[in-house]
């Protein structure tokens, strides 16, 4: 295989709708005040009922973009309309997944950008084919991966498996980034929950994501997460 993009960042989570769209979205933003031309991917899109993929569409607008029918092929290679797994929703429709479609868009949108943004679908073993999960194709593109995962009770099953995922693979860990499900979430359980996950998991904590009322609020409270982010890409 040619050389691989070392400007890019995978934002992975335990499981589906926990925060991936949230984080790349605000990150994409953070970045931009800082001057930082960066872009977004997401290999892999479903559940797109009416066409475009809502996380494009909310992390182009976290930047003031709209998307264009040029860029989108490039940003969204795969977009099913079914809500499943990538593996159902191509075969709903007849289709299939294609690793090298997808790594020759990674390759050219990288090569346009300071950094590239590739949020994941599901979880890291999620079949992208049957015979291909998400983290093969992650262990052939070796991108820095951020994981995401939920505050509160039941994450470190979740979080720990999906580390060792990762590690198993040789896939390089950026860290991981707690994110509140609830607004009121048991603070004992969550300052343990990342403190084990950096002592047994063995991953730099960069933050927590908690629930605010205002865009204001929300975006202040991720600034310390986007510059920890920002800090670990400057240094691996």
């Amino acid at each position: 295989m040619d050389s691989l993009p070392t400007n890019t960042l995978f934002v992975t989570g335990t499981d589906t709708s926990v925060g991936k769209t949230y984080v790349c979205a605000r990150l994409l933003e953070f970045l931009k005040k800082k001057g930082v031309e960066a872009g977004y991917q997401k290999w892999v899109a479903t559940g797109a009922e009416s066409g475009l993929p809502d996380d494009l569409e909310v992390c182009l607008a976290a930047v003031g973009l709209s998307p264009s029918p040029e860029s989108i092929a490039h940003q969204i290679p795969y977009s099913f309309k079914y809500p499943a797994s990538p593996h159902l929703a191509a075969e709903m429709e007849d289709r299939e997944v294609e690793a090298q479609v997808i790594i020759e868009k990674y390759r050219t949108l990288a090569a346009k950008l300071q950094w590239l943004i590739v949020e994941g679908v599901g979880g890291l073993l999620v079949p992208l084919r049957r015979d291909l999960l998400l983290a093969d194709l992650l262990e052939q593109l070796q991108p820095k991966t951020l994981v995401v995962a939920r505050s509160g009770l039941g994450t470190l099953n979740h979080t720990l498996l999906s580390l060792e995922a990762l590690r198993n693979r040789q896939i390089p860990l950026l860290g991981v980034v707690f994110s509140d499900a609830e607004e009121q979430e048991d603070e004992t359980l969550v300052r343990d929950n990342m403190q084990t996950i950096e002592d047994t998991g063995r991953a730099r904590v960069l933050g927590r994501l908690r629930r605010m009322h205002s865009a204001a609020d929300a975006k202040q409270n991720f600034t310390p997460i986007g510059e920890a982010i920002l800090d670990q890409l400057l240094k691996s």
